[in-house]
């Protein structure tokens, strides 16, 4: 059955896409929400999380009520993806670590095809084609190997049943989570300040919990971490400006 075919059918809705007129829908079906959540994500998509047992026609009658704000939510997603840098692989480009920016230094020799020396990127002239990936390689390993003691105290403190966490490309996604208790962190969070990267880490603790972005859940959040809401701005800000090919 098609997404067209899907919107126009009775009965309850199901886990999958969903269009409701030229909108296409990702649904997400939650036993405990007790309404329908819309949220429009950072690559454009459009969430919706429901409660079981939902009718079809409830949540076609829920997205159209809410069209001009999903519509004007998509607009702002398409003025921060133009803000978004570029960046050459040239020496003298900065690429931010931490928080921090580190000029590139492009060298005909190293151990490794990128490494931070001395307060400069390294990057070796063989490996020029294969630049992206190399640096994204970098931050993956860099992050692999600091975020799981980053995130082993705020997992303590909020009994968060969390089994390891993985550092992927996950698109638009700061994070993810799955039933195992795995979370997964975007590369790209290597680059914020730790206190973001700590935020990032809570949230996604939480969801180990709370599926869904709800009361509860964000109740999660700020009793682990009050100020959740100034560190959420900075991140809403600053995200748009980070180096995301």
């Amino acid at each position: 059955m098609s997404a067209v075919a899907a919107a126009e059918q009775l009965g309850p809705v199901h886990d999958g896409p969903l269009q409701v007129g030229r909108l296409d829908i990702d649904v997400v079906v939650v036993p405990e929400r007790s309404g329908v959540r819309l949220t429009v994500e950072r690559d454009a998509r459009i969430t919706a999380t429901v409660p079981a047992g939902i009718d079809v026609a409830q949540l076609v009658s829920a997205v159209k009520g809410r069209r001009r704000w999903i519509y004007d939510k998509l607009e702002e997603r398409a003025d921060e993806a133009a803000i978004r840098p570029s960046k050459e692989f040239v020496t003298g480009e900065g690429f931010n670590y931490l928080g921090r920016s580190y000029r590139l230094k492009l060298v005909d020799e190293g151990s490794a095809p990128v490494g931070l020396v001395r307060g400069r990127f390294l990057l070796r002239q063989d490996r020029l084609d294969r630049a992206e990936d190399e640096l994204i390689a970098w931050y993956r390993g860099r992050g692999q190997a600091w975020l799981p003691g980053r995130a082993e105290p705020w997992a303590q403190r909020m009994r968060a049943p969390v089994q390891g966490i993985a550092v992927r490309r996950l698109g638009y996604r700061w994070g993810s989570c799955n039933r195992d208790g795995g979370v997964n962190i975007h590369w790209a969070v290597m680059q914020l300040p730790p206190s973001l990267v700590d935020y990032v880490l809570v949230h996604e603790l939480a969801h180990l919990h709370r599926k869904d972005h709800s009361e509860e859940f964000w109740t999660i959040v700020s009793r682990a971490m009050p100020d959740y809401g100034a560190r959420r701005a900075q991140l809403d800000s600053l995200g748009a400006t980070l180096w995301l090919p």
